[in-house]
């Protein structure tokens, strides 16, 4: 989730509020707790989904959807729950989400097919979507100073980006130990100490906070089926075959859902998505970079995972280790992103962290079958790019944004990011499944599987950085019609607290 700059207030402490983190502790606990949960979960799954097609007997299209279901439904329903928080309070939305998250993650030990898998999986995206919109406002709803609020973004992010750093690592070794269950169990522990901090160290919501508007329920509906039959669509294709009348019905299901809901969102009084907001120069070229990397960053780490384990031969605590490059990359740059902003500017930074994540998916894609090495380099490209890029996409969304439409912009970085993760995974594997014959998940290749899965990763890494490329060209257009190059670069505490 992006962190925003909160609207300007006095420095003055009220009475009411916590003086130091120190004293908000629970109430921080709590919320690093939910954004741990949403930043580690994918990450951890994905060096797991060899052994789970083992165990499973799941398809290439059913690892493909462990994953995606979850990103395609939490990016699908964010906004609407944003809206729901606005209205009902962010407070009550977050407990009932993490309760469900807790019971989802329980219902992982009864789990015995991949479709079973796939369900809670599902339960587990709504629930990240109830939980996510609301944590930052409520971590800045805790301080009256502006100090403080930024000092507990900072900490919350930095929990977060800690446990998608290590979720590849940390999955690895558990896998060679314990039985990938655990991969998922371990989020109710999560689960519960989150509900313990928000229901005992975040005061209830204001009455007077929320609105009364009517929620936007077609607008929901009809753009998360856009989101969902955009990404089943292509799959169909392969598994159907052209001829068939299921993958056109699909497609042409999504582009009557995508004009339907741009005509609500225009027509509503009360739309789900100000699409004028979307329009803004500003907030297309935040979204732009955000985009791509959440495309990069799905895109590889799924199939690097498949490539170190299934190609290579890899056990899953190798693999683990393999990943390190990025870990290292995630864990400590985040020391380096204020003073090289400071030092380049904002639209350099752009285009060199943008140009790095293009720069790793390209190498991944023509040299990673040469060896580790170049995995290696295309890991710390990719991580170091999507570093840098959180927070000029944060920056920029925030800078195109009226100061009472944040928390809509926080909603929108968020989204464009599940949204992309989503597709990044449908592609590569639609692609995977298109070109690699018989079941993936098995352990003997034949010489003939070895080379289409590697012509696999050549076209599936090419087609990322392709349309990763034309995310950034489209962003940086778009930043300099807004003439970016007059922008004010931001404090330095907000360059630390714009950050994912």
């Amino acid at each position: 989730m992006s962190t925003v700059q909160p609207a300007p207030l006095s420095s003055a402490t009220s009475p009411a509020s916590p003086r130091s983190l120190r004293e908000a502790w629970v109430a921080l606990a709590g919320l690093s707790a939910v954004f741990l949960f949403e930043m580690l979960d994918n990450s951890i799954l994905n060096v797991a989904l060899p052994t789970i097609g083992h165990e499973l007997h799941a398809s290439t299209t059913a690892l493909q959807w462990v994953t995606g279901a979850y990103a395609v439904v939490f990016g699908g329903l964010m906004l609407a729950f944003g809206a729901l928080s606005d209205r009902f309070g962010r407070r009550r939305v977050m407990l009932v989400g993490l309760v469900l998250l807790g019971v989802a993650s329980l219902a992982t030990a009864f789990v015995h097919t991949a479709e079973q898998l796939i369900a809670v999986r599902v339960a587990m995206g709504v629930a990240a979507a109830m939980t996510t919109p609301g944590s930052m406002a409520l971590a800045f709803r805790l301080f009256a100073d502006d100090g403080l609020r930024v000092r507990a973004t900072t900490l919350i992010s930095t929990v977060g980006l800690v446990g998608l750093a290590i979720g590849p690592t940390a999955g690895g070794f558990v896998l060679a130990i314990a039985p990938w269950q655990v991969l998922l169990l371990v989020n109710v522990p999560v689960a519960v100490l989150a509900i313990i901090g928000v229901r005992f160290g975040v005061a209830a919501d204001d009455p007077g906070e929320l609105h009364r508007d009517p929620a936007d329920i077609a607008g929901a509906v009809l753009g998360t089926a856009t989101i969902v039959l955009a990404l089943v669509a292509p799959t169909l294709f392969v598994h159907e075959g052209a001829e068939s009348w299921v993958p056109w019905a699909a497609t042409v299901g999504a582009v009557v859902a995508a004009v339907l809901f741009v005509h609500r969102e225009r027509s509503a009084r009360y739309p789900l998505l100000d699409l004028a907001l979307v329009a803004h120069p500003l907030v297309s070229s935040g979204l732009a970079y955000k985009a791509a990397a959440g495309l990069a960053t799905a895109g590889l780490g799924y199939l690097v995972t498949l490539q170190l384990q299934l190609d290579w031969g890899w056990t899953p605590g190798l693999a683990a280790i393999g990943m390190l490059p990025q870990v290292v990359v995630l864990v400590a740059g985040g020391a380096f992103i204020g003073p090289f902003v400071r030092r380049v500017g904002l639209d350099r930074a752009a285009w060199l962290s943008a140009a790095a994540v293009v720069a790793g998916l390209a190498v991944y894609g023509l040299l990673s079958g040469l060896g580790y090495v170049w995995v290696a380099i295309a890991l710390v490209l990719v991580a170091a790019g999507m570093r840098v890029v959180g927070v000029v996409a944060g920056v920029n969304v925030l800078r195109g944004l009226p100061k009472n439409r944040t928390t809509i912009g926080a909603a929108l970085t968020d989204t464009a990011t599940e949204v992309t993760s989503g597709v990044g995974i449908a592609v590569t594997g639609t692609i995977l499944a298109a070109l690699f014959t018989g079941n993936i998940a098995t352990s003997d290749w034949s010489t003939r599987q070895t080379a289409e899965f590697g012509d696999a990763v050549t076209i599936a890494g090419l087609t990322l950085t392709v349309v990763a490329a034309v995310l950034v060209g489209w962003g940086f257009t778009r930043g300099r019609r807004a003439g970016t190059d007059e922008a004010v670069t931001p404090a330095d505490d907000v360059v630390v607290a714009v950050d994912r």
